[in-house]
C-alpha cells in the first residue's frame, strides 16, 4: 500500500514517514501544496496524508483540487480543531480528520480503516512467460505479437492470468465470464477454451493453457 504525506513540517513529515515506514507502508512526502498535489495526481496511491496550512495550497485548495480525479481516501491531520474546520474538510471529501497532537497508535489504527474501504487496485499489465495483457487498452502480446481477442475471449484470458497456476472449475469459468449456472450438458467452456488455445498457445512451442483432467483449466507456464 502506498500512502502520499503532504505536510510541511519537516520533522513531523519524517516521524509519520519512519512510522508508517516500519508498519509495512510505502511512503513519499511532499513538504507543500503545490508538489503535493502534483505527485498525488501524477501517481497512484491508495491514502492521502493532508494537512491544511500548506505553502503554495493549502490542504483546502488540495483536496478540491484531487477530488476532481480521484476517489482515493484522504485522511487530514491538522492543528486546526474548530468543529467548523473538521466539518469543511469533511464536507470538501475528507475521509477522516484527526487533530494534531495526536497519538500514533490511533494514527495508524485509522490509516488501516480506511485501507480497508479501500478496492485492491486491479493491476493494469498482466504477465506470462512471453504472454503479456494490458488491462487498460484491453491488447494481448504473446512474444512480442498482437493476439486478436473477442471481449468473452479476453476475459476468459483475464480470469486465468488473474488465478496464475490456481485450476478453476467450468462452473467457476462459466459464472465469472458469462454470468450462467453452469449446465454439465453444455460444453461452452470447452469451446471457449479451445478457441483461446488456438490463438495463444497454437502457434506457440510453450503451451500456458492447461486441461486438469476431470476437475477444469489452468494457465501456468511451464517449468524450464
Amino acid at each position: 500500500m502506498r500512502i502520499l504525506i503532504i505536510e510541511d513540517e519537516i520533522k513531523s513529515a519524517e516521524y509519520l514517514k519512519k512510522g508508517l515506514g516500519d508498519s509495512g507502508y510505502q511512503v513519499e512526502v511532499a513538504n507543500d501544496g503545490i508538489d503535493g498535489l502534483f505527485i498525488a495526481q501524477s501517481n497512484d496511491f491508495d491514502l492521502l496524508i493532508l494537512d491544511v496550512m500548506l505553502p503554495g495550497i493549502d490542504g483546502w485548495g488540495v483536496i478540491r483540487r484531487f477530488r476532481e480525479r480521484s476517489q482515493v481516501p484522504v485522511l487530514f491531520l491538522t492543528a486546526r480543531d474548530a468543529v467548523e474546520d473538521r466539518v469543511k474538510g469533511l464536507e470538501l471529501g475528507a475521509d477522516d480528520y484527526l487533530v494534531k497532537p495526536f497519538s500514533y497508535a490511533e494514527l495508524l489504527a485509522r490509516v488501516r480503516t480506511l485501507l480497508r474501504r479501500t478496492p485492491v487496485r486491479q493491476q493494469d499489465i498482466l504477465e506470462m512467460a512471453d504472454l503479456e495483457v494490458d488491462m487498460r487498452k484491453r491488447r494481448a502480446l504473446r512474444g512480442g505479437q498482437r493476439i486478436d481477442l473477442t471481449n468473452q475471449e479476453f476475459t476468459l484470458l483475464q480470469l486465468l492470468l488473474q488465478h496464475q497456476g490456481e485450476v478453476l472449475s467450468r462452473s467457476q469459468i462459466a459464472s465469472q465470464v458469462w454470468d450462467m449456472n453452469f449446465d454439465s450438458d453444455t460444453n461452452v467452456v470447452d469451446v471457449a477454451i479451445r478457441r483461446l488455445r488456438a490463438k495463444i498457445d497454437d502457434a506457440f512451442s510453450v503451451k500456458l493453457i492447461q486441461t486438469v483432467r476431470g476437475m477444469g483449466y489452468r494457465i501456468e507456464a511451464p517449468l524450464p
